[in-house]
């Protein structure tokens, strides 16, 4: 008789935890959990944001044909190296736990490349097939972080580790159209597949649809998401706020490495706030009492590839949207969205004139939210990811 094929689900992030990682994963999860097969799932607590404490999160969960595992990790700041260093933890608890156990795919979804490699190393030892998910490229966001010297020196590091990691899988999953010239260079034959990230359940039942009469004023505008060096916030909203004055107020929710240089920046600044990051129920209520919403990504190498996961929550609301990007994301928005206004990252006059540009109204997104359907999406990545046994 045939056994049940068995999934060894990697995902460093995972619910109840509040990240774009996260939210994935539980989809992609729910999805899988559909099918004839039994998942394995070796995940966190929630970490991402010291701010951000949920009990529901337990050691072991078992429901139906999920066992859930979630691995204790020291808790660290939100910089990009404090959660480098908590990756280690990570890493040996996974190990120890899997040495003797059987699996038939290896599953990694990864935004820093080291869960990538945890699966990479598991799949070599037992000789099993590797579905590796990549959301972000880490050795461009670390040499545009990094000093030239440091970079110099991690840089060539990276590269051996991303060629071990990418040669080592069956399939790469990108979720950009973006990375794909940049994989093709290091695997140039291995199979691709683009599953992009998409708008939750939450979102698409939500109610956002509203009426103005007129432009609101002060219009209220809202920032969620990571507050850290990828972002910039602190080098481009000071300066549009104090140009703005109390023609608007801005609510930042969430935090990160770049929190604390952004309050010293807003100290003497009157509209705006910053809230510790809330769960998404909460959230939700946030973007329905909001005139617009704003996006910043710093004009690095990497984000000229990626499709922020943030944007496609942003539009399921009906919002307009004011989007400090460039690269490929600009060029999505060109094509998929209504109401958005982009300038270039860091410009502060850019992102006056693209303000004045906004339709201060829902605008209906209906077929933006039909085609990018989270749920949709990983329907199709599960039966991609299922092929791969």
């Amino acid at each position: 008789m045939k056994q049940t094929p068995k999934i060894l689900f990697l995902s460093f992030y995972f619910y109840p935890d509040i990240t774009a990682g996260s939210f994935r994963s539980d989809s992609l999860v729910e999805e899988l959990k559909k099918k004839e097969v039994l998942i394995d799932v070796l995940t966190t607590h929630p970490n991402r944001y010291s701010s951000f404490v949920n009990s529901q999160s337990k050691d072991l969960e078992v429901e139906g044909n999920v066992t859930i595992r979630r691995i204790k990790i020291p808790s660290h700041s939100s910089g990009i190296f404090d959660q480098s260093f908590s990756y280690i933890y990570y890493l040996f608890g996974v190990l120890r736990y899997v040495r003797t156990k059987e699996y038939d795919l290896v599953y990694a979804t990864s935004g820093r490349l080291f869960t990538a490699f945890l699966g990479s190393i598991i799949s070599r030892f037992k000789g099993i097939p590797l579905y590796l998910d990549i959301r972000d490229i880490f050795k461009e966001v670390i040499g545009d972080i990094l000093s030239p010297g440091k970079s110099l020196l991690i840089k060539p590091i990276l590269s051996i580790v991303e060629s071990f990691t990418y040669n080592s899988a069956t399939k790469i999953n990108i979720v950009s159209p973006g990375f794909k010239n940049y994989f093709r260079k290091i695997v140039p034959s291995k199979p691709l597949s683009l599953f992009t990230n998409g708008i939750d359940k939450e979102f698409t039942s939500a109610n956002f649809k509203y009426d103005v009469i007129g432009k609101p004023s002060p219009l209220r505008m809202t920032y969620a998401g990571n507050i850290g060096e990828s972002q910039g916030l602190e080098k481009i909203l000071p300066n549009f706020l104090q140009e703005l004055k109390d023609k608007i107020e801005i609510k930042v929710v969430g935090d990160g490495g770049q929190r604390k240089a952004l309050e010293r920046r807003i100290k003497n600044l009157k509209n705006i706030s910053i809230e510790n990051p809330i769960p998404r129920k909460d959230l939700i209520e946030y973007y329905k009492q909001s005139d617009v919403l704003f996006i910043h990504l710093n004009e690095h190498i990497a984000f000229k590839y990626v499709i922020p996961s943030k944007l496609f929550e942003y539009a399921a609301t009906g919002r307009p949207i004011l989007a400090g990007v460039s690269g490929f994301t600009s060029e999505f928005i060109k094509q998929e969205l209504d109401n958005v206004a982009v300038f270039k990252p860091g410009d502060i006059s850019g992102a006056l004139n693209a303000f004045e540009e906004l339709n201060f109204c829902w605008t209906d997104r209906s077929r933006f939210i039909e085609k990018f359907s989270r749920q949709k999406v990983m329907h199709l990545m599960t039966d991609d990811i299922l092929r791969t046994i």
